[in-house]
C-alpha cells in the first residue's frame, strides 16, 4: 500500500510550482461557480419563470461562455494571458455579486450572457499560461493536474452550494461565488506575477499562422465538437435514463455520477504518466478515448441489467480520461504554430458550442425517439467522431505536420 502511494504521489513529480498555483487558483474559481448548478432552479422557484424562459436563459449561458472564449484569446494574443486572468476573474466576481439583483426576463438574460463572457474569457488565458510555465514534456500532466482541480472544485461546489441554499436561500450563493473569484484574483496576483516567474515554455513565433488556416486543427476541432455532444449527455439525458428507465432513485444517481469524479481522482494521472512513456500519437489516444466513451452508450441497449449502467460508467471514465488531455495537449501543441490565444479559444469554443447543441438535442431525442434511439444515434455520433479523428491521423501522417 505504502509503495503504491508512492508510486500515485511520483506522477505529479516535475510540475513547476506555477502549475501548481494554476491548479489552486482553478480549483477555488471552479468551487466558486456553485450558483450554476442551481440556476435553473434559482429562476424557477425564486423569480418564477417558465420553463420556456429558462431555456432562452440558458441559451445565453450558452453564448456568452462561446463569445468569451473567441475575445479571450484575442485578447490573450494582443495583451498577455496574464492581465486577461486577472480582469477575467476580478470581472466575473463583481458580476456574480450583481446578477442577484436583476429580476426581469431581458435583464437576467443579459446578466448572464456577460457573466458567461467575462468567466470564459479566463479559460484560453489559461491555457497559454500553463503552455508557458510547463516544460514540453509536462505539459499532458500539467493540463492534468488541471482537470484534478476542476473535478475537485466541481465535486464540492453543489455540495457547498446546497448548504448555503438551505443557510441563508438563493442570494448567499452569488455573494459567496463572486467573493470567491475576488479571492482567486488576488492569489494569481499574490503568486503569478509574470515578471517573477520563471517562464518553462516561451516559443515565439515571428510568422504566426492563424487557426483558421490549420486545416488539421478544424478537422480536430469538428471531432471535439462531436465528442462534447455525445459527452454531455452524461450530464442531461442520462441522469433521466437512470431515473425513468432504471427507477434510481437520486442518492443511486449520485453515487453512480460521483464514481466518475473518484475514478478520475485516482485513476487519471497514473495513466497519462503511463500512456506518455508509450509510442502512440496524441490523435491515435483521443480517438481510442472516443471509441471508449461511444461504446459506453451503445453497451446500455445490449441489456435491461441495472449494472450495465457502471459498465458504461467505467467505459465512460476511461474514455474522458484519455481524450480530454490529450486533446488539450494536442490542441497546446498545434498553438506553438502560430497565435496561441487564438488556437486555445477555438479549443474552448467547440466545447461551448457542444453544450449549446448537445443538452438540447440530447432532450428532445429521447422525448421524441425514446431511449433506446437515442443511444443509437449517440453512437453513430461517436463513430463520426471517430472517422474524422482517424481521417486527421491519416492526413497528419502523409504532411508530415
Amino acid at each position: 500500500m505504502k509503495t503504491l502511494l508512492h508510486n500515485y504521489l511520483n506522477t505529479f513529480k516535475g510540475l513547476s510550482k506555477e502549475v501548481w498555483w494554476l491548479a489552486l487558483i482553478t480549483l477555488i474559481n471552479r468551487a466558486g461557480t456553485m450558483v450554476i448548478p442551481f440556476l435553473s432552479l434559482y429562476l424557477t422557484e425564486d423569480l418564477g419563470f417558465t420553463l420556456s424562459n429558462v431555456g432562452t436563459i440558458m441559451a445565453c449561458f450558452g453564448l456568452g461562455s462561446v463569445v468569451g472564449s473567441w475575445l479571450g484569446g484575442k485578447l490573450t494574443d494582443q495583451i498577455g494571458y496574464y492581465k486577461v486572468m486577472v480582469r477575467s476573474l476580478l470581472g466575473t466576481g463583481i458580476l456574480f455579486i450583481a446578477l442577484q439583483f436583476l429580476n426581469s426576463f431581458i435583464a437576467i438574460c443579459s446578466g448572464v450572457f456577460m457573466v458567461m463572457l467575462v468567466a470564459d474569457m479566463f479559460r484560453p488565458a489559461m491555457f497559454v499560461a500553463l503552455s508557458a510555465y510547463s516544460k514540453p514534456e509536462n505539459k499532458t500532466r500539467s493540463l492534468t493536474l488541471i482537470r484534478l482541480a476542476i473535478n475537485l472544485g466541481f465535486s464540492a461546489g453543489p455540495a457547498i452550494g446546497g448548504v448555503i441554499i438551505t443557510a441563508i436561500g438563493y442570494g448567499g450563493l452569488f455573494w459567496v461565488d463572486g467573493i470567491t473569484c475576488l479571492l482567486a484574483t488576488f492569489v494569481l496576483i499574490l503568486v503569478l506575477n509574470p515578471k517573477k516567474s520563471k517562464i518553462q515554455d516561451d516559443i515565439e513565433v515571428s510568422l504566426p499562422e492563424s487557426a483558421y488556416q490549420d486545416k488539421a486543427f478544424i478537422i480536430f476541432l469538428f471531432a471535439m465538437f462531436l465528442f462534447g455532444v455525445i459527452f454531455l449527455q452524461y450530464f442531461s439525458t442520462i441522469p433521466i435514463y437512470y431515473r425513468e428507465a432504471h427507477i434510481l432513485s437520486e442518492l443511486q444517481i449520485g453515487l453512480l455520477l460521483g464514481a466518475n469524479g473518484f475514478f478520475i481522482f485516482l485513476i487519471e494521472m497514473p495513466l497519462i504518466k503511463w500512456l506518455e512513456n508509450k509510442t502512440i500519437s496524441k490523435i491515435s489516444l483521443i480517438l481510442i478515448g472516443a471509441v471508449l466513451t461511444a461504446f459506453s452508450f451503445l453497451i446500455l441497449n445490449i441489456t435491461t441489467w441495472s449494472g450495465i449502467l457502471i459498465i458504461g460508467m467505467i467505459l465512460m471514465s476511461f474514455g474522458e480520461m484519455i481524450a480530454f488531455p490529450f486533446s488539450n495537449a494536442f490542441a497546446l501543441e498545434r498553438a506553438n504554430k502560430g497565435n496561441k490565444g487564438e488556437y486555445m479559444a477555438l479549443y474552448s469554443i467547440a466545447f461551448s458550442m457542444a453544450h449549446i447543441f448537445g443538452h438540447k438535442a440530447g432532450m428532445q431525442m429521447i422525448d421524441g425517439l425514446g431511449f433506446d434511439n437515442t443511444w443509437y444515434i449517440i453512437t453513430l455520433i461517436g463513430g463520426i467522431c471517430v472517422f474524422l479523428l482517424f481521417i486527421l491521423k491519416k492526413y497528419l501522417s502523409i504532411k508530415n505536420v
